[in-house]
């Protein structure tokens, strides 16, 4: 993957070759986070590796060495079991949820529906928000990314609410598009919940200033 850390024209601006190959960058990042998260085990794992290395991407300009992003997800890979059981269950259940009202096997009809969507939408944005902490903290740490995570949904509803914005929005594009196009949306949608969520937090901070956190990265 390119770096962006490269000298700009005079103007400052980035050129079409330069959004061409951030482009090219997150679609390879895509496609490579659906093959890592195929066994479905793995998938918070794959989840957080990449969104660790859209993190060093943003700050940095660069995108993080291969060696450097196998370390991570090899060390990843069992905190990440108990975390992808847990979101395959949740995601399977509203799933059938949704579908069952939605056919009518279940009583509630459109309210219900309506109410059970919001429900899912709220729970992908806090899911992506944590997937966006993960990645600062080296790609491994859920438990303190989903601490962190919800803390920051209580403060600032707005965010949450971009947030389940981006994840609805990538639903509806995952059922949209080509099947063959999914693994590209994956890589996009973890770029878009990292720039909605700093911008949320700078508009946060003090005089406008971006306030991300700090993260350490793991030992």
């Amino acid at each position: 993957m390119a770096s962006r850390a490269e000298p700009e024209d005079a103007g400052g601006r980035r050129d079409w070759r330069d959004v061409a190959r951030d482009a090219a960058d997150l679609a390879l990042l895509g496609i490579l986070l659906t093959l890592a998260a195929a066994p479905l085990l793995t998938a918070a794992t794959a989840a957080g590796t990449a969104s660790a290395a859209v993190h060093d991407w943003t700050r940095t300009g660069s995108w993080p060495s291969a060696r450097a992003t196998l370390r991570r997800f090899g060390r990843s890979v069992l905190p990440g079991v108990p975390v992808s059981l847990l979101a395959l269950v949740v995601a399977g259940l509203l799933a059938a949820d949704l579908a069952a009202l939605a056919t009518g096997r279940v009583p509630g009809g459109p309210p219900a529906l309506v109410v059970t969507a919001l429900v899912a939408a709220g729970l992908a944005g806090y899911a992506g928000l944590v997937v966006v902490e993960v990645g600062g903290n080296g790609g491994g740490r859920w438990r303190a990314a989903a601490r962190s995570a919800a803390r920051a949904c209580l403060d600032a509803p707005t965010r949450w609410a971009a947030l389940s914005g981006v994840a609805a929005l990538a639903g509806l594009l995952a059922v949209l598009v080509t099947p063959v196009a999914v693994p590209i949306l994956a890589g996009y949608t973890v770029a878009a919940l990292h720039a909605v969520a700093a911008r949320r937090s700078a508009s946060a901070g003090p005089a406008g200033r971006r306030t991300a956190p700090a993260h350490p990265e793991l030992p």
